[in-house]
């Protein structure tokens, strides 16, 4: 007779809380952490333990301040930190990483409500934030496997000249170029992007549809699909912040909506603009979309339209 008693929903056993999907998280950035230490050196361990700490300490703060629960266990600073730093060159002061943390914590996400409320990616807002106001500084690049992080600077792949030697398809996979410390190696980051798949933390709807596009793009305008792909951030983003639950759409058509439109609009800065990178914005201005993208595709009720009009 138990077996016919219900107990109020949710009924899925298999529910992940949002402390075990922020852990899912932080595994699958483990291998480009580890391979960005590999090719910069220790000062990637150290750069990252500052963004988490600080990130931790102003998320604590904040919600003290404003008489809220504490939300520190459930990982999502940490998560913020991680990606906030693998969004950083190394060579990074450390005390614009802790500025580029104080903004995305406290005014991207506690000021507007904290986990699931903040509009915007805060990892991705950190970095635009960090980009115009310290140009110079974030675009300081080091040489793969070359430690001196004051002598020694490199161009990104992204950067170089057409008339330059370009790395290869190897190089780009394992990382051995400049750039990012968590972002240059595309080996790793896919390979964290489909353990997060497999895991069903992320659907593939949105980083597909992004690749996809930017490629098809690439192509038609005469430029190398896969190279683009594969330098830069398109891995990074595709994967890790154009699937935020917060920040994009949820529903099916949405996500691949959502991948479109960042794949358009990072083909457009990269081939057209000034700037060589384009996925940072194009994050940024699809999650200020996100709101409408979900009430164009949200699936309608069946009957709710007469329903309405019997009540009109």
């Amino acid at each position: 007779m138990n077996k016919l008693i219900v107990s109020p929903s949710p009924h899925d056993e298999n529910y992940i809380k949002t402390s075990g999907i922020m852990l899912n998280v932080i595994i699958a950035l483990i291998p480009a952490l580890c391979v960005g230490c590999y090719i910069f050196g220790w000062r990637v361990i150290t750069l990252t333990a500052v963004c988490v700490a600080s990130c931790m300490i102003f998320e604590y703060l904040s919600r003290r301040l404003m008489k809220r629960s504490n939300t520190i266990t459930d990982l999502s600073a940490v998560v913020t930190g991680v990606l906030l730093a693998m969004n950083l060159p190394v060579t990074l002061p450390y005390w614009m990483a802790v500025i580029g943390c104080f903004v995305a914590i406290v005014i991207v996400k506690q000021l507007f409500g904290g986990l699931g409320q903040n509009f915007a990616n805060p990892a991705i807002t950190a970095r635009i934030v960090l980009m115009v106001s310290f140009p110079s500084a974030m675009t300081h690049w080091i040489k793969p496997a070359s430690y001196e992080y004051d002598a020694v600077s490199s161009a990104t792949p992204l950067a170089m000249g057409k008339d330059a030697e370009l790395p290869s398809y190897i190089d780009l996979l394992l990382g051995n170029v400049g750039g990012c410390l968590g972002e240059t190696c595309a080996l790793a980051l896919l390979a964290g992007g489909l353990y997060l798949a497999a895991k069903r933390i992320i659907s593939l709807a949105a980083p597909v549809s992004f690749i996809g596009s930017l490629a098809v793009l690439m192509a038609i305008a005469g430029e190398d699909p896969l190279y683009h792909i594969l330098a830069g951030g398109v891995f990074l983003g595709a994967f890790f912040m154009a699937t935020d639950y917060a920040t994009t759409p949820i529903t099916f058509k949405g996500k691949i909506v959502f991948g479109l439109g960042c794949g358009v609009i990072t083909f457009v800065i990269r081939h057209f603009g000034s700037y060589p990178e384009g996925v940072s914005f194009s994050i940024l201005l699809m999650n200020i979309l996100t709101p409408y993208i979900e009430q164009m595709t949200r699936t309608r009720i069946f009957g709710a339209k007469g329903a309405e009009k019997s009540e009109g």
